[in-house]
């Protein structure tokens, strides 16, 4: 496992807080599913689109 020295403002630290507690996981748990559903979502976008010989647009 890596560790990440993440900065982010107060104010976006105290939401991102709030919206962990409010999903019932620490900050860390819900910031890691944040960035899989990114990454999972990123990868949607990019993969061609089967049969079509044509990669989605953005």
């Amino acid at each position: 496992m890596k560790h990440v020295n993440l900065r982010i403002p107060d104010d976006l630290h105290e939401l991102a807080k709030a919206a962990a507690e409010a999903d019932d996981r620490s900050l860390n748990s819900w910031l890691v599913s944040l960035v899989r559903r990114a990454v999972a979502d990123g990868e949607r976008r990019s993969a061609p689109l089967r049969g079509s010989g044509h990669s989605p647009r953005p």
